[in-house]
């Protein structure tokens, strides 16, 4: 007998992975946001799979997509966090003109 695939367990995976990249480059917001809706999905899939373990196939994605998630909105939460702290401080600045500093130089 075949297995039908996972509901929402590639969904989980495929936004989990976004959240990591999209936290690190998209100043941790858009991270947050993907890796909750991909927890989310997780969540779903690991739910259905719990209720019918052998009719599905893809529990490993879901696993994988839930770890992702929660790696997305953590690394989300500390660039937040470090953002807050570099304009709350004023390190922005300083951090801008060695920026600039460096592209006239090259």
């Amino acid at each position: 007998m075949m297995k039908e695939k996972l509901p929402y367990s590639q969904s989980a995976l495929i936004l989990g992975i976004s959240s990591i990249i999209t936290a690190c480059c998209c100043w941790g917001l858009i991270g947050i946001i993907l890796g909750a809706i991909g927890l989310n999905n997780a969540n779903k899939a690991i739910r259905i799979y719990e209720e019918e373990p052998g009719a599905f196939d893809g529990i490993n994605n879901a696993q994988t997509g839930k770890t992702t998630a929660i790696i997305g909105i953590v690394i989300g939460i500390i660039v937040i966090i470090w953002y807050i702290y570099i304009f709350s401080t004023g390190e922005y600045e300083v951090l801008f003109e060695e920026y600039n500093n460096m592209l006239d130089t090259n």
